[in-house]
């Protein structure tokens, strides 16, 4: 049977192979696209060895298990990501090691990240969760905002005191015209970041793609691609 860390590094390997090939294929630069290991429902023996083998962006979609984990590799060198939908009651806990927010999709939320990185002393990034199954200004099933929300949550993040807009994130949908079509989906999330790069050129971030659809991520343009089972395998059943 593998040790962990052999398995880990094979994964990872393989994950880096198919990043560069869809890159190759893409016409782009290996180095133009950075890789988060989601490692949600994993330990943290498991982040201090896939930081030993040189990743530094890794995600977490649940305060209560990122904060002791986050706590306890305090020491390493990682940019740690929250890309779970997010609840005001959480953002204290969260601020305290999230680099960068990615599923920012109101206004009060927002309001609650600004107050709790001031107090921190801390600048957070943030992405806006757009959710490309949702009307122009509704709310998307797995979280996130239409288009006709985005520059309005923008300009409120970029104004907001502690926070730093980072540019946008989307998950593929399952329903609505882009089910099924993971490339449209992520081409049309860079349609609207190229909109939203008129009135802030810094927010150049899009984060997009799994590991079922890196490819199609990388295709589009997507410059980060969140992957946790192609890398750490496939999570157990709960209940």
């Amino acid at each position: 049977m593998k040790d962990r860390r052999t398995e880990l590094a094979e994964n990872l390997a393989k994950v880096e192979d198919r990043i560069a090939a869809a890159c190759a294929a893409a016409g782009r630069k290996r180095e133009e696209v950075t890789l988060i290991v989601v490692t949600k429902t994993y330990p943290a023996s498991d982040v201090r060895i896939l930081s030993e083998l040189g990743v530094r962006h890794v995600a977490e979609n649940k305060d209560q298990d990122a904060g002791p984990k986050a706590a306890e590799c305090a020491d390493l060198p990682l940019t740690w990501h929250f890309v779970g939908q997010l609840q005001t009651n959480k953002v204290r806990s969260v601020v305290r090691y999230a680099d960068v927010v990615q599923s920012v999709d109101r206004p009060k939320l927002v309001t609650a990240l600004s107050k709790e990185a001031v107090r921190a002393g801390r600048e957070v990034g943030c992405l806006v969760q757009v959710a490309l199954d949702a009307e122009e200004s509704g709310r998307g099933d797995r979280g996130g905002v239409g288009s006709g929300a985005i520059e309005e949550l923008a300009g409120l993040v970029a104004d907001s005191p502690g926070l730093r807009l980072d540019g946008l994130m989307t998950v593929a949908p399952l329903t609505g015209e882009f089910a099924g079509r993971e490339q449209a989906a992520f081409e049309r999330l860079m349609v609207l970041s190229t909109v939203l790069r008129r009135a802030h050129p810094a927010a150049n971030m899009v984060s997009a793609g799994m590991s079922a659809d890196l490819e199609q991520a990388v295709a589009a343009g997507a410059t980060h691609v969140r992957v946790g089972t192609a890398v750490l395998g496939v999570r157990p059943r709960l209940g």
